[in-house]
């Protein structure tokens, strides 16, 4: 073997470079075994003392390699380390919102075309998610205002720097807008990253999804999502806002209450039935504090207030003191605090304030004599309806504690920011100033005296780790558009530890199938590619802890996968040297040419799983990504270890001997598949009858079962696992919740076990608000405890809207056309000839369909898989799987032909079905058995991806076989009969190949 010298110095440097980084994980998981050691007492682990140890060596050196220290800090950050379906932990994709984007920049127009083109654009996204928002504005403006140009609003002081000016064109405005949105979508995506890292989580992963103007965040191991989800959705838009005294603003209430009593007594002379006081909006924005769409509205337990004035004007007329209930204070109890937002956006209070004048909640209720009280502020608004100082002038802010001792925000203003701090304390001495963020008011204190030097604080009874969040946020910087959780997933981690058990036991068992049956086969060259063998798994774990990836149940499925799909390339090599040595070849002279011989096949064969690899990565989200990650690794160091690797050793074993006892086969596999003389193209029309025979049935009985089993990857909603104390059925459970989903398509089916049941609903499927979120689930959990199961637990949830489940949907599709497409080339490429390239795809196209019409047929025998991302990964696995043993086929014959050029290609094709049908067998054998395992072994998360699996095998082998190369022979095979003037036979005289007298229909 050529250049032997740099192949070792590769393996040696790759090796080590794995030892050095999978080190980190082996001290880390023993520093986790010491804290627990440290906080066990009688058998139980104390949470709280295991995390205190684990932070106590949080910046101590635990680990010196070469002289230099290494912390538990450092060791974490390069460990290996586990996803969230392995530790736990959370998964959102969020979505800044274009349409506050665009309202900026038009600076807050109120024109009525222009208001009605984004609500119309707003409706147009829902069915047309893959289209740019902007896109869809301009087309509904364009339809609203045909003859209006959009530079009439967007011709402002602020677009000026941006090349709008009055006479721009449309296209202009748009394509500033465009540029806008991308760099605010930059601007969130990196003030996101910095509050993610200041959060202290291990190893989080933020990423943009390209294309899109939304932001992927894996945070394993957080164990409270509701803090996760204010810390990011929070726009941490921080104004200091001047307030009127109840003096000032209480002739308008005399005004308003007098209004309000004169129409309440005309409707009771009318019979009217409802007051606008008693009037709800439960759409209004300024929700009660129990709105989990705004942080500030959940980031403390109890605001502190001081006001100048506690009187309560609205307390003394009659109408206003129905909603005004606040002792001594302006506001009202928590729950009438949709039916205040009713009134003051009201026709009639709109016409009495004034313009200047707009109330605020504070952020948390007062709890007063047991009930709780939310105040209301009277904010006094600027002409420019802009606040007279922001958060753009914090340079600083850290949580701090206030004189008594109780946890506060500090900040520390710009020289700008302190000047104008200063200027509006001294202006207001004696009055108050309301602390806003993202229009709650956390505190109002009354300015004692003019302040100096750019230094204030927010206070708000918080807690340590609110105040901790508060100032990350005000750090980070305000976002520049809203963002909305469009897609979440939260596994709790005791799934976690049984996702890592099911996934352990499936990989070590796969592989030691493997290795038995390498051995078992082939002797002492199986023991040879068993070491090979565990030197790719070696390799796959080191590249993916140096690349700081995390290892996922779908990653570990990739790996159980690539040691099924690693020994193929030592079962080519095998099969070619124990053809050689049949032909009287020495075992060294063998040995070269097989490896020599199956280059070729084995190149192809990963040239083919790597493109799908690489699509998957691109396209795929979440699990997807990480099976496809994990994978395109397994390709690149299956490459090493099979084609040179396990040939070094080999090289090794029979170097400098006459004679040498290493073997290629045992007394099981000698004469097993030998002199193989199948008539394989004769049986192509049973075969393309049989396949679509089960084609028809399969998407028949899909059409009979009301569509596709999709899952809510595909479909959007909601999905829960819960567990029970008892084994529950499912249908029940589902009969139970029907009526509180409102008739919502919802979907009960046991997950793994009887205790255990996962919950799909389409609830408000359509509402991605965190306040939909909370209240599915209260709706789930009070169905629940209706039916009788109160002890119900919930270990893990997902949410995907239906925007986002659209794009899925076309990514996936899209995956498959490039697949399909990037075959077509480069089978082309290799082979020459399109036929051969039409072959293949249609082979593939039709291993697709068999794959999902399998699912509906399933489904008949009670098997209910869900179609989702892991199953779009499962189809194009099994996409490549087929396509390396068709590439395996179309080399044999390239070979034969080039060998035997008189003959045809009718009369080669036998022959190279046949004298490849042990490898075929073989490898078959091997992936099929790995599948199996993880099938059974490898939990409900990958069951419907392993049974894709089981069925794309046996199928894929199958069109290899009867579809595949049987197709070229009826396209280009008839074509060169033609072209010779002969008729279509496999009739063979080549002396290296099986002898058959076989004519073609």
């Amino acid at each position: 073997m050529r250049n032997k010298g740099l192949i070792i110095a590769l393996a040696v440097i790759v090796s080590v470079l794995c030892i050095y980084f999978l080190s980190f994980t082996m001290v880390s998981r023993r520093v986790q075994q010491q804290a627990v050691d440290y906080a066990t007492r009688n058998g139980q682990v104390d949470q709280p003392k295991r995390q205190h140890y684990l932070d106590s060596v949080w910046r101590a050196p635990v680990i010196n390699v070469l002289g230099v220290d290494y912390t538990y800090k450092d060791v974490r950050q390069s460990e290996l380390g586990l996803g969230l379906d392995l530790k736990g932990g959370m998964h959102v994709t969020l979505e800044v919102s274009p349409v506050e984007i665009v309202r900026a920049m038009s600076g807050n127009s109120k024109d009525a075309n222009f208001n009605k083109a984004l609500a119309q654009a707003q409706e147009m996204q829902k069915s047309s998610a893959s289209t740019p928002f902007t896109a869809l504005f301009a087309q509904a403006y364009r339809e609203i205002a045909p003859n209006d140009k959009l530079a009439r609003i967007f011709a402002n002081t602020t677009n000026k720097s941006r090349g709008i000016d009055i006479n721009s064109t449309n296209e202009k405005v748009i394509a500033a807008i465009d540029k806008e949105e991308e760099e605010a979508i930059d601007r969130s995506f990196n003030i996101l990253r910095t509050r993610v890292d200041k959060f202290g989580v291990n190893q989080p992963n933020i990423q943009r999804v390209k294309g899109t103007g939304r932001i992927q965040i894996e945070l394993p191991g957080v164990d409270n999502p509701e803090r996760i989800r204010k810390l990011l959705q929070g726009q941490a838009k921080l104004e200091f806002w001047e307030v009127w005294r109840a003096d000032e603003f209480g002739p308008y209430f005399t005004q308003l209450n007098d209004v309000l009593t004169a129409k309440e007594a005309a409707e009771k002379l009318t019979g009217a039935a409802a007051t606008p006081a008693a009037a709800t909006d439960t759409t209004a924005t300024a929700a009660a504090p129990g709105d989990s769409t705004s942080l500030a509205s959940q980031l403390a337990k109890k605001d502190t207030k001081a006001t100048a004035d506690s009187a309560n004007p609205a307390q003394q007329s009659s109408v206003l003191a129905k909603l005004f209930t606040m002792p001594g204070a302006l506001g009202s109890n928590v729950r009438d605090t949709a039916r205040v937002n009713s009134v003051l956006k009201s026709a009639e209070v709109r016409a009495i304030l004034p313009p200047n004048l707009t109330f605020l909640w504070g952020v948390k209720p007062d709890v007063i004599e047991g009930q709780e009280y939310l105040q209301l502020y009277a904010i006094r608004k600027s002409r420019e309806a802009t606040a007279p100082l922001g958060g753009e002038v914090v340079a600083d802010a850290r949580q701090d504690y206030d004189q008594g001792g109780r946890p506060e925000v500090s900040m520390q203003m710009n020289p700008s920011g302190g000047s104008k701090w200063q200027k509006l304390t001294a202006a207001n001495i004696g009055r108050q100033v309301a602390i806003v963020l993202d229009d709650y008011v956390y505190s109002a204190p009354v300015v004692q005296a003019e302040i100096a030097g750019g230094n204030s604080s927010i206070s708000g009874n918080f807690t340590i780790e609110e105040a901790q969040d508060l100032s990350n946020v005000l750090k980070a910087g305000k976002l520049p558009a809203p963002t909305r959780i469009v897609e979440e997933a939260v596994v709790g981690p005791s799934l976690g530890q049984e996702a890592i058990d099911q996934g352990l036991y499936s990989s070590i068992a796969g592989l030691v199938i493997i290795m038995i049956f390498m051995a078992v086969y082939y002797g002492k060259a199986g023991l040879v590619a068993d070491l090979a063998l565990l030197f790719n798994g070696f390799l796959v774990l080191g590249v993916l802890a140096q690349f700081g990836t995390a290892l996922t149940l779908p990653g570990i499925a990739g790996l159980v996968l690539i040691f099924g799909m690693a020994v193929d390339a030592n079962v080519l090599i095998f099969e070619r040297i124990r053809e050689e040595l049949t032909h009287g070849l020495s075992v060294k002279d063998a040995i070269n040419k097989g490896y020599a011989r199956a280059f070729s096949a084995i190149f192809d064969s990963n040239v083919t799983t790597m493109l799908i690899a690489v699509i998957l990565g691109f396209f795929g989200t979440g699990p997807v990504q990480s099976f496809a990650v994990t994978l395109g690794i397994g390709v690149l160091t299956s490459f090493l270890s099979a084609v040179y690797v396990s040939r070094i050793i080999i090289e090794w074993l029979t170097s400098g001997k006459e004679t040498t006892s290493i073997s290629f086969s045992t007394p099981v596999s000698r004469n097993l598949f030998q002199n193989v003389n199948f008539d394989i193209v004769g049986k192509r029309k049973i075969a393309y009858a049989f396949s679509t025979f089960f084609i028809v049935v399969g998407f028949v009985l899909m059409a009979v079962q009301g569509g596709p089993n999709l899952g809510v990857d595909f479909r959007g909603g909601r999905s829960y696992v819960v567990d029970f104390s008892k084994p529950e059925v499912a249908s029940d459970v589902r009969e139970a919740l029907a009526k509180n989903f409102q008739g919502a398509g919802t979907e009960v089916k046991t997950f793994g076990n009887e205790n255990r049941l996962r919950i799909t609903t389409s609830y408000l499927a359509d509402d991605e608000s965190t306040v939909a979120d909370t209240k599915v689930q209260e709706t789930l959990l009070a169905g629940l405890k209706q039916y009788g199961a109160s002890d119900a637990r919930i270990q893990s949830t997902s949410k995907v809207g239906a925007t986002i489940a659209d794009d899925i949907k076309r990514t996936s599709v899209l995956s498959l056309a490039l697949t399909l497409l990037g075959i077509f080339v480069y089978v082309l490429f290799r082979f020459e000839k399109w036929q051969y390239s039409m072959a293949a795809v249609i082979a593939l196209f039709h291993d697709a369909l068999l794959v999902i019409a399998a699912f509906p047929i399933a489904r008949l025998f009670g098997l209910n898989y869900e179609m989702d991302q892991i199953f779009v990964a499962a189809v194009l696995t099994v996409i490549g799987f087929s396509m390396n043993d068709t590439v395996v086929i179309y080399d044999r014959i390239r070979e034969y032909l080039r060998e035997n050029p008189n003959l045809t290609f009718a009369q080669v094709v036998n022959p190279a079905l046949n004298s490849t049908f042990s490898r075929t067998m073989i490898t078959f054998t091997t992936v099929f058995l790995v599948v199996v395992v993880l099938y059974i072994f490898g939990g409900e998360t990958l069951r419907s991806f392993s049974f894709a699996m089981i069925v794309g095998i046996i199928f894929g082998t199958y069109s290899s076989l009867f579809i595949a190369t049987p197709i070229i022979l009826d396209t280009y095979g008839r074509k060169e009969a033609r072209e010779r003037g002969t008729t279509v036979t496999t009739e063979v005289a080549a002396a290296d190949a099986p002898k058959l007298s076989t004519t073609v229909q």
